[in-house]
């Protein structure tokens, strides 16, 4: 049973809807910690999680087809727990697991709001929410466990277990680490799109020709393309190597051509080839953070704006990488590897933030690697001009 969400009108059947899930940076940096601890990670599932919420407003739904009171026919029902459907049961599912945490004893983190932190002298314990999807890790596993009972008092909960498969993402762990891919979800995928038995290729993106907004035929149904690189996007999860690839690619979702398609394709063989790839987080990793920033100079033919990327690690292990490009057209390789280093110290410092959270402390200062001499006399010495001639190609 669900409701007709798409009848409600805000301000006056709903306020807010919005629901935050647990970034997947936030994810990886948890289990680097983990791992590197040799904690144990459990997760569990909170069965129909809507159902868990309270609903605030006043909301009334009609009498569902088959149970219609024969003497009442015309009345409808108030709700008095947010069902699937409603545009605020997300919300109201997240609130209710939020306040569970704050009564016993959890401090919700102020760098990523579905991480929820609790700390009994000098051990901690970690809790990762994505809607009705949980993780639960800590330095000591008697306050793992009661945290875990916790929930099963509260909430209708599936036995936890440990880590193996969570939000489509397969964890394998050993002594050596914690293996992080994405495999069943790429086997499904090339399936759906019928590209199984595609011959692989070894890189993702051609060099050249660059592609470009008008090259090719406008497709005359753009579906399967945004399907494809929306899917893509989420295997961004465990597979940096297809970063650039996907960022590409999103910047033609509004008219695609056929050039973008094959494009798209060539991502696909290049997934044939690499089904098993994913990140592993090694054990033996020590708590210090390395970042690498890179940008190309005006590389989109089109605008004429460069792209920036940055891979940060922990330890030995990458935790965060992003590439995008820069929202303006920069006069100089030095300013546009300058504005890269700027957004690589910015994630930087996001994650000191979270680390300190997470009571980390880190051996040492992060450092930015950059292989442009311009910006680095450029971050010792602010005086220098951003459009400094002093670069290097």
């Amino acid at each position: 049973m669900v409701a007709k969400g798409f009848h409600q009108r805000q301000g006056i059947d709903y306020a807010e809807t919005f629901s935050p899930v647990i970034k997947s940076t936030t994810i990886r940096l948890v289990l680097d910690i983990a791992v590197a601890h040799s904690w144990k990670i459990k997760q569990l599932d909170v069965n129909n999680a809507f159902l868990q919420g309270e609903l605030k407003e006043e909301v009334y739904m009609a009498q569902t087809e088959g149970f219609v009171d024969p003497d009442k026919p015309d009345y409808v029902c108030r709700l008095r727990k947010p069902i699937y459907g409603l545009k605020q049961a997300p919300r109201a599912c997240y609130l209710s697991l939020k306040n569970h945490l704050l009564h016993t004893c959890f401090t919700n983190s102020h760098a990523d709001t579905s991480l929820f932190v609790k700390k009994c002298g000098s051990s901690f314990v970690y809790v990762l929410v994505y809607v009705d999807d949980i993780l639960v890790t800590g330095s000591y596993f008697v306050l793992v466990v009661q945290t875990l009972a916790s929930f099963a008092d509260r909430f209708s909960i599936k036995d936890p277990t440990d880590l193996t498969y969570f939000l489509g993402i397969e964890a394998t762990r050993t002594k050596a680490g914690l293996h992080l891919k994405q495999r069943k979800y790429i086997v499904d995928f090339l399936a759906k799109n019928n590209k199984h038995n595609a011959k692989p290729v070894a890189t993702q993106i051609a060099t050249s020709p660059k592609l470009t907004k008008h090259g090719g035929t406008i497709l005359g149904d753009p579906t399967q393309y945004r399907s494809v690189v929306g899917s893509l996007q989420y295997l961004s999860f465990t597979r940096p190597d297809i970063s650039y690839a996907v960022n590409r690619l999103s910047q033609f979702m509004h008219a695609p051509t056929t050039d973008h398609w094959q494009a798209a394709k060539r991502v696909l063989r290049y997934l044939v080839g690499t089904q098993t790839h994913g990140i592993f987080l090694r054990a033996p990793s020590p708590m210090a953070l390395n970042a690498f920033s890179d940008a190309d100079w005006a590389g989109d033919v089109d605008d004429y704006v460069s792209t920036n990327a940055y891979v940060i690690y922990l330890g030995h292990n990458p935790i965060s990488w992003s590439s995008k490009k820069q929202r303006g057209v920069t006069r100089s390789s030095t300013e546009a590897e300058y504005r890269a280093v700027a957004n690589t110290a910015s994630e930087l410092r996001w994650l000191c933030s979270l680390l300190t959270e997470l009571g980390v402390t880190l051996r040492s200062p992060p450092v930015i690697y950059c292989d442009n001499i311009g910006v680095t006399y450029l971050c010792a010495n602010p005086l220098f001009h951003s459009r400094s001639e002093r670069h290097c190609t």
